[in-house]
């Protein structure tokens, strides 16, 4: 795999198009800055690799431009070296070809090897020179330039929002047979797509469970797996896959339910890693996911994950499910209702919507630091949930996690009538389903600002104080 790949949102991508077709028929430009994300060992591939988070875009006014070329003052490229070395952040120069080239010229080369040397020669021979491609067919490319001459093709190019896109020097694979009326109804660029996801699942329960075969049967090409826990047996109504004598052996979730996905032989390079979401390793792993599953109900974890969604521009799909019994004398069932929010800028976060409680999320992180003390506080009362179980009927885990599935199938593939937004509940008591839509609060650290939005590798992690 490729040692670079670029992500983007859609308003970065319909930002740079605009600025790059200003004058239609001719070459436009414009300067791009990224933000890193460092991969040390991509789960798969144990290589690696940068993911480079796009920040801005400053189009740049040219001095003479036809459909075969564009040329500018260089003195603002000198100042974009100042810049880029002052804010810590990765420079990139994007062209448009409307003439009809599709890939980069003998001119680009040369244009790009003298702009690299120039920005080696002033930032130090750590410098990084992007360099991105909008071809008359609408596709993006993208390389990276390092000192001295060296060029490194970008292997994929994510775009995130109400689409989800992925440009690829070397194309969409092939659809297998295995996927062969899945591409009747969507096309075989679903499939294609998927393949080239790399997708996490956070925990790997009764949605978990769900979740991750669904994926793999609609084409994912690559699932990490995350849990902490064992297969109990009051897993087994509900934990896809596993079996008693699972339970009886006290095996971990996660190689439960890779080992399920590995019998289906549909291709997918599962990888199961037993831990908690922010511990080290994980979140490292994390970091290499194109798109996370949030199949846990841990407050803790998900106020993790809403963070980790804006900073690394990674689309989170959480699902919650609530099913609650009537209080005496009524019958039955007061509530049943699934919710699929799908995190990501501009929209609301999980704070903002109140789908997370901070207390609640403490005492989550007090019971797997310090449980004495969690028992002591569940015991007087002090502990917010206090750990009880909830009602579940593998049923309702199953269609909320085919839900959420659905929800990223829908943003590869646009087969919805109309816009749900980033929110959908569904009511099984009343067989309805309703959008529901959330603002930023004013001030929020996490949604409300661009500020924290692609801005990658920070020290601390995700600017957290522990």
């Amino acid at each position: 795999m490729s040692a670079f790949s670029l992500v983007c949102t859609d308003e970065n991508d319909a930002a740079l198009r605009a600025a790059l077709t200003e004058n239609p028929g001719v070459e436009g430009a414009a300067y791009v800055l990224f933000r890193r994300a460092k991969i040390a060992s991509d789960p798969w591939d144990r290589v690696a690799r940068t993911k480079l988070l796009f920040r801005e875009i400053v189009p740049i006014a040219p001095t003479s431009a036809s459909d075969k070329h564009v040329t500018w003052r260089t003195d603002s490229f000198v100042a974009m070296l100042q810049r880029v070395q002052q804010e810590d952040l990765v420079l990139g120069i994007a062209h448009s070809h409307p003439a009809g080239f599709d890939s980069f010229s003998e001119q680009d080369n040369e244009n790009e090897q003298e702009l690299c040397r120039t920005g080696c020669n002033r930032n130090g021979e750590s410098f990084q020179l992007v360099s991105v491609l909008l071809t008359a067919g609408g596709a993006l490319k993208a390389r990276v330039w390092q000192y001295p001459k060296h060029e490194t093709a970008v292997g994929s190019i994510l775009v995130i929002g109400e689409r989800i896109v992925v440009h690829s020097p070397s194309g969409l694979p092939p659809s297998s047979t295995i996927f062969a009326r899945q591409a009747l109804a969507f096309g075989a660029a679903l499939t294609g797509t998927l393949k080239k996801l790399r997708i996490g699942i956070i925990g790997c329960g009764g949605t978990g469970s769900a979740t991750a075969p669904l994926l793999a049967r609609a084409g994912a090409g690559h699932l990490l797996l995350i849990d902490d826990d064992i297969v109990d047996v009051t897993n087994l109504n509900r934990l896809h896959g596993a079996t008693q004598e699972d339970a009886d052996a006290m095996r971990l979730k996660v190689d439960v339910v890779a080992r399920e996905i590995a019998r289906m032989g549909v291709g997918c390079r599962v990888q199961p890693m037993r831990g908690w979401v922010s511990d080290i390793g994980v979140r490292e792993a994390l970091k290499a996911c194109d798109v996370i599953f949030c199949c846990t109900d841990d407050h803790a974890g998900r106020v993790f994950l809403n963070r980790l969604a804006y900073f690394y521009l990674m689309p989170v799909f959480d699902m919650g499910l609530a099913m609650a019994i009537a209080k005496d004398p009524a019958a039955g069932m007061a509530d049943i209702s699934s919710r699929i929010t799908t995190i990501m800028p501009p929209d609301a976060c999980l704070l903002c919507r109140g789908a997370v409680d901070i207390e609640w999320a403490l005492s989550d992180d007090l019971r797997r630091q310090n449980p004495e003390e969690f028992e002591r506080r569940k015991r007087e009362a002090y502990i917010r949930g206090g750990g009880n179980p909830s009602p579940a009927v593998v049923t309702f885990t199953t269609e909320t996690a085919c839900m959420a599935v659905n929800e990223l199938l829908n943003r590869i593939v646009g087969f919805r009538k109309r816009n749900m937004g980033s929110e959908i509940r569904r009511r099984f008591l009343y067989s309805e389903d309703r959008a529901t839509s959330a603002s930023p609060r004013h001030a929020c650290p996490v949604c409300s600002t661009p500020e924290n939005w692609g801005l990658g590798d920070v020290d601390p992690f995700l600017d957290l104080v522990s």
